[in-house]
C-alpha cells in the first residue's frame, strides 16, 4: 500500500504532467477543521475562503421562507444547482437579489484565482449532501450549509445555520440534519483550464502534432480499457461522485514530452466494476512502444495560468535520450511541493503499458485494476 506521503508526491507528478488538472482545496481554518486534527497539514486557500463566505450568506438567506422553499425545490429537482443562476431567477425576491450580487462577485473572484478567462462563467454549485437527507429536507427541516472539504479524510465539516452560527459536523456518518454542500463545478473549470493550458503549450511548441511520424494510413493502434475498478476513490459522502481522469504520458513522435488526458466520467464510485470499452492510449501519438498511466480524482483550486507557466518551463527541460525514460522524474524535481496549495487525489498508477498489453493489469499501489486489450481503429 502506498503511504499518504508517497501518494501526495505521485499526485504532484500527475499535476505537472496533466493539461487538465484541478487541485483540491485546503481544509477550513475553523472549528470543524481543527476538529479534524489535520488543519495544520493544509494551507489557506483564497478560493476556499470565497466559497466559505458564500456558504455563510446562503445559510443566512434560508431564514426567509419563500426563498428557502425555492432553494429546496431546486435542490430536490437536480443533482447540482448553479447557485448564481438560481439567485438570478429570483428577480422579484430581495433575498435572492442580494445573494445573486454576492455570488456573482465570488464567482468572478474564483475564476480569476484559478487563472481562467472571464468567459468561463459561474462555477459555484450547490447540492444535497447525501441522498439519505432527502426525506428530512422534504419534511421542511431548514438545512445547514457547508463547503465541501478538500481533505477527504477530514473528521469534521464546518456547517452554518440560518443564524450564522458554525457547527462541526462529523464526517464519519451522514448527519440527520440535511446539508447543502457548496462546491466548484470541477468539470466546467476542467474544460476552461484545458483551453488555457493548451494555448500555453502551443505557444511553446509543446502541443505535439500526431503527424510528426506518419501512422498507418488505414488506421492506428490503441489500447482499450474493457473493465476497471478502484477500491478507494478518495471521495467520502460529503464530496459526492468522483471526477475521475487518467493521464497517459510519454514522448511524442517528434521526441518531445507529451501528455494525453483521458476523462473517465463513468467512474463515479469505488468498489464498483465498470465496463467502458474506452480508448486509453492512441499509439500513433507516441514515439516509443511504452507509456505510463496515472489515475486521478479532480478537485477544485488550481490556478491554471500559473500551472501552465510551470508546466511549460518543466517540459522544455525534458529531452529525448533515444530510449524510453519516465518523464515524471524531471518534472517532479522541477517543481517543489510548496508551489501548490494542495493536490488533487492520487488514485492509482500503471507503468510501462505497451502496445501489446492485454488482460488484467493491477495498479502499482494496489488500489485499482483494469483489463486492457490492443484495438485497431480503422480510418474511413
Amino acid at each position: 500500500m502506498v503511504s499518504r506521503t508517497v501518494k501526495r508526491r505521485g499526485t504532484l507528478i500527475g499535476m505537472m504532467l496533466c493539461v487538465v488538472v484541478g487541485t483540491a482545496q485546503p481544509a477550513i481554518a475553523s472549528t470543524a477543521a481543527d476538529a479534524s486534527g489535520r488543519a495544520a497539514a493544509f494551507r489557506a486557500s483564497p478560493v476556499h475562503e470565497a466559497e466559505r463566505g458564500i456558504a455563510r450568506s446562503l445559510a443566512s438567506s434560508l431564514r426567509h421562507s419563500r426563498w428557502r422553499e425555492r432553494v429546496r425545490e431546486a435542490v430536490l429537482g437536480a443533482q447540482d444547482v448553479d447557485l448564481q443562476n438560481l439567485a438570478g431567477r429570483a428577480a422579484g425576491d430581495p433575498t435572492g437579489r442580494r445573494l445573486h450580487t454576492a455570488v456573482a462577485a465570488a464567482n468572478r473572484r474564483i475564476v480569476g484565482l484559478k487563472g481562467l478567462p472571464a468567459s468561463t462563467g459561474s462555477l459555484l454549485r450547490m447540492r444535497l449532501g447525501a441522498p439519505a437527507m432527502r426525506p428530512r429536507l422534504r419534511a421542511g427541516i431548514t438545512p445547514w450549509v457547508a463547503v465541501a472539504a478538500a481533505d477527504g479524510h477530514a473528521k469534521a465539516l464546518t456547517a452554518y445555520d440560518s443564524r450564522g452560527r458554525a457547527h462541526a459536523v462529523d464526517t464519519a456518518r451522514v448527519p440527520e440534519r440535511p446539508l447543502y454542500i457548496l462546491d466548484i463545478d470541477v468539470s466546467k473549470a476542467h474544460r476552461a483550464g484545458l483551453a488555457v493550458l493548451h494555448k500555453a503549450l502551443a505557444g511553446k511548441d509543446l502541443d505535439t502534432p500526431k503527424s510528426a511520424n506518419t501512422p498507418d494510413t488505414e488506421g492506428w493502434w490503441a489500447t482499450k480499457v474493457t473493465a476497471v475498478e478502484v477500491k478507494d476513490d478518495e471521495e467520502p459522502w460529503f464530496k459526492g461522485a468522483a471526477e475521475m481522469f487518467s493521464l497517459v504520458t510519454g514522448f511524442g513522435p517528434d521526441g518531445k514530452a507529451r501528455v494525453d488526458s483521458v476523462d473517465m466520467p463513468y467512474l463515479d464510485y469505488d468498489n464498483t466494476v465498470y465496463y467502458p470499452n474506452q480508448i486509453l492510449v492512441n499509439w500513433s501519438n507516441y514515439k516509443y512502444n511504452l507509456a505510463d498511466v496515472v489515475m486521478m480524482e479532480d478537485d477544485d483550486g488550481t490556478n491554471y495560468k500559473a500551472l501552465a507557466q510551470a508546466l511549460t518551463t518543466a517540459l522544455l527541460t525534458v529531452a529525448d535520450q533515444g530510449a524510453y525514460i519516465p518523464l515524471v522524474n524531471a518534472v517532479l524535481s522541477a517543481v517543489p511541493d510548496s508551489w501548490f496549495t494542495d493536490d488533487p487525489d492520487y488514485v492509482e498508477s500503471w507503468y510501462t503499458l505497451s502496445k501489446n498489453s492485454t488482460g488484467r493489469l493491477n495498479g502499482a499501489s494496489g488500489n485499482g485494476w483494469m483489463t486492457v486489450e490492443p484495438y485497431f481503429v480503422e480510418q474511413f
